[in-house]
């Protein structure tokens, strides 16, 4: 199979995407005129395509603060039947270098800090950094996949000029600090035991579990779900608060993958636009 990645730009590219929105997410799909208005002042619409047919796309449009024009990426979604295959990645490599292309050295988007697999793709493959926590950041979902917690959201950074993400710069830290342990509910489920004291915001590298199928436990368990949803709140909330950001996924077979986190400061994010916005 190969995937080919192409920029969507007319009329007719935009209403290859509505049915795809429909079945990844089980909702009404964005409007035509929204999205052509924004890839025609500054934004990207990308289509991932197996012969003559979409299974995936991203769509960004430009934004602006703190004086500073960036791009920001709302949403990624690839085919039920094409997930865990690449695309995503395809998508997000091609949107780098047009990005780059068109000027811009920022790129941010929102995920969902208990989807796990997302996190690995975003700071562990593309190399992003995250140290925003974003409480319930667009109300209450109903769609499948948010429906039921609040939607809580990491916000990624992607400088994509800096050290960070064209040498693939990663910290060299042989032991990661774990602070908080991880226990099985009477259905076998992942639970985390978090003390407030044991945040701790003096370790060169920390690592924090999360659950590696949380759309599992969200079925079987919703107030388990919930119970993670909070927990990684205030923990996540107080790492950023002290200066740390998400910068790995250590995976692993127990349940849980471990979330990575190192001091801001260490990362090499030198480009002009970050020296700017400091």
């Amino acid at each position: 199979m190969t995937i080919a990645i192409r920029q969507l730009v007319t009329h007719e590219d935009m209403y290859l995407i509505q049915d795809l929105e429909k079945e990844i997410w089980g909702m009404d799909p964005i409007p035509i005129h929204q999205t052509y208005t924004a890839v025609t002042n500054g934004g990207l619409l990308l289509g991932a395509f197996d012969d003559d047919r979409i299974v995936g796309f991203s769509y960004s449009f430009a934004g602006f603060a703190n004086g500073k024009v960036h791009l920001c990426s709302h949403m990624l979604g690839t085919h039920p039947d094409y997930q865990s295959m690449g695309v995503g990645k395809l998508l997000k490599e091609e949107q780098l270098r047009l990005a780059r292309d068109m000027g811009y050295e920022l790129i941010v988007w929102t995920f969902d800090p208990l989807e796990s697999r997302n996190a690995y793709l975003n700071v562990s493959k593309l190399y992003g950094i995250c140290n925003t926590y974003l409480e319930n950041w667009y109300g209450e979902m109903a769609d499948g996949l948010n429906k039921g917690l609040p939607s809580d959201r990491f916000k990624i950074e992607w400088w994509v000029s800096s050290e960070r993400v064209q040498e693939q710069w990663t910290p060299q830290i042989v032991d990661y600090h774990r602070p908080f342990g991880v226990k099985q509910s009477e259905l076998g489920n992942p639970m985390i035991e978090v003390e407030l004291a044991d945040i701790w915001t003096d370790s060169e590298g920390i690592e924090v579990p999360v659950p590696a199928a949380i759309q599992l436990i969200k079925k079987s368990e919703p107030e388990l779900a919930l119970d993670w949803r909070v927990k990684m709140r205030v923990i996540c909330q107080t790492l950023f608060d002290a200066g740390y950001a998400l910068v790995g996924v250590n995976r692993s077979d127990e349940g849980v993958h471990y979330y990575q986190f190192v001091k801001r400061e260490t990362i090499p994010l030198n480009t002009k636009h970050e020296e700017n916005a400091e």
